[in-house]
């Protein structure tokens, strides 16, 4: 594999993907883990023997990228930067994504997951040809990222899309919600496990006609509706293993041209909601290649 070597982590809750090559199009099939998420110290030790091989067997790597779940600080000013911050993964609030791999001298790059994921379908998936777009990914969690003229959005954070307030449905009024800290709010209401607990089923296992279609199709449409005023996303993409079977799109479609009611120019400038709401390209490989992204544009800033 000639040229530059990059390494990429997706690092999520449930699993530690890492993966190196020579550009985001250009993985070595040879060097992938998919490496469980138990104590920071052994998850990432694992992660740091797998760049040793990386850097024995394919040489030393030009950067290094991680896509990780969040909160996570971001600020390379913060003396906290490539830490975690207070997080509900028992064991995790304050760990470093970032420190244990200085040790292989390279540039280090870090964005959330779901920026990483929105940075790669800017440029290879759903949403190449667009300036903007927002990717939102529904699943243990709903968390979000936007891209704009090809950077992602981050500020004092980053985007905390599933902790925003939605309107209850009234058929759901009496479900307390999930999340720690906000109960009722978007992730405490439509997230996989606001979902499992309310209704012990999937949204897979729902029959056709189930309300909780119109409800949580309804929550997130919502989110859609809320996402367009504020960014002004020409395309928002829906992902994660609540959205899987694709069978919410149609109600969160609905919801959210109910909630917009004609306000912005939807069908004549992005096609209809049919194309502005809609399903990634890349599926599951958006976070690994939107890291592996990541680690090229910083060792090209830093080069140059």
């Amino acid at each position: 594999m000639a040229g530059p070597i990059y390494g990429a982590i997706e690092a999520g809750g449930t699993k530690f993907v890492c993966a190196a090559g020579s550009s985001p199009a250009e993985f070595n099939a040879d060097f992938h883990a998919s490496i469980p998420t138990s104590t920071p110290a052994a998850t990432l030790a694992a992660v740091v023997a797998f760049f040793d091989r990386v850097r024995n067997e394919m040489g030393p790597m030009a950067g290094i990228g991680i896509a990780a779940f969040g909160p996570v600080d971001l600020d390379p000013r913060s003396d906290t930067w490539g830490r975690l911050l207070q997080t509900p993964k028992a064991g995790w609030s304050s760990a470093s994504l970032a420190e244990p791999l200085q040790r292989f001298g390279c540039p280090i790059a870090i964005d959330t997951d779901v920026n990483a994921a929105a940075l790669a379908e800017a440029e290879f998936g759903a949403g190449a040809g667009t300036e903007s777009l927002a990717y939102v990914t529904v699943g243990t969690g709903i968390g979000g990222g936007v891209v704009i003229g090809g950077r992602t959005l981050r500020g004092l954070l980053h985007p905390e899309m599933g902790h925003i307030r939605v309107e209850r449905d009234p058929r759901d009024s009496r479900f307390d919600g999930i999340c720690p800290y906000h109960g009722d709010c978007l992730e405490g209401l439509a997230s996989g496990p606001a979902i499992m607990k309310r209704w012990k089923q999937t949204v897979a296992d729902w029959p056709a006609g189930h309300p909780g279609l119109e409800i949580i199709g309804g929550y997130l449409g919502q989110l859609a509706a809320t996402i367009a005023l504020i960014t002004s996303s020409e395309r928002i993409l829906l992902g994660g293993g609540v959205m899987n079977d694709g069978r919410l799109f149609p109600h969160v479609r609905s919801a959210a041209r109910k909630w917009l009611n004609d306000y912005l120019p939807i069908e004549a400038r992005a096609g209809g909601f049919d194309r502005y709401i809609t399903a990634p390209a890349l599926g599951p490989r958006a976070g690994i290649v939107g890291a592996m992204l990541l680690a090229c544009r910083q060792a090209s800033s830093v080069k140059g």
